[in-house]
């Protein structure tokens, strides 16, 4: 049988390798005919779901060992960047000049949670401990995440600039160069 902790990095691994061939194959290409702020604001999106953290306390009290500071960090964390993706998508779809700001907030708020999770984790002996939802929270949710963030922090360095909205004129190349590499 193999080690649950084996199990759940083989799992983790596999994720992170099908969300990246999404990304290559299909995001990519169809991020960079979107306009600045629809871009960012699909790959906010996978953000506010990060509420499913909420699990964590039903987690706990079926047995997860850990602790009522770890579940906390991690509820807050999580909620706290479900917020900031809902302000953040809001602050695009209305083209506020804090919008990109909130964005790159939301992606340092994120790094910063994952870090202290995974260093939480670690002092907590928890790898190889999550079982159901848990497991499932880590192996696919936290890789759809990571991929999310890696796409969002490339949005916002290769077209920065570049307004949150273009005109109909200016898109028109764009939209042309395309359908001409797809013939």
């Amino acid at each position: 049988m193999m080690d649950l902790k084996a199990a759940l990095g083989l799992s983790q691994l596999f994720s992170l390798m099908v969300f990246v061939t999404i990304a290559r194959w299909y995001v990519m290409p169809w991020l960079r005919l979107q306009e600045r702020a629809t871009a960012l604001i699909a790959l906010l999106w996978p953000h506010v779901f990060r509420y499913v953290a909420l699990q964590a306390y039903s987690a706990q009290h079926a047995g997860f060992p850990i602790s009522d500071s770890g579940v906390n960090r991690i509820v807050y964390g999580d909620v706290g960047g479900m917020i900031l993706a809902l302000i953040a998508i809001t602050t695009l779809r209305y083209e506020a000049r804090a919008a990109i700001a909130l964005v790159w907030l939301l992606l340092a708020a994120t790094a910063v949670d994952t870090v202290l999770n995974v260093a939480g984790g670690i002092r907590e002996h928890l790898f190889g401990a999550a079982t159901g939802v848990t497991w499932m929270v880590v192996s696919f949710y936290v890789p759809l995440l990571m991929v999310s963030l890696g796409l969002t922090v490339w949005q916002l360095y290769s077209r920065q600039g570049e307004p949150l909205r273009r005109s109909v004129a200016a898109a028109a190349p764009r939209v042309a160069n395309h359908l001409s590499m797809a013939r």
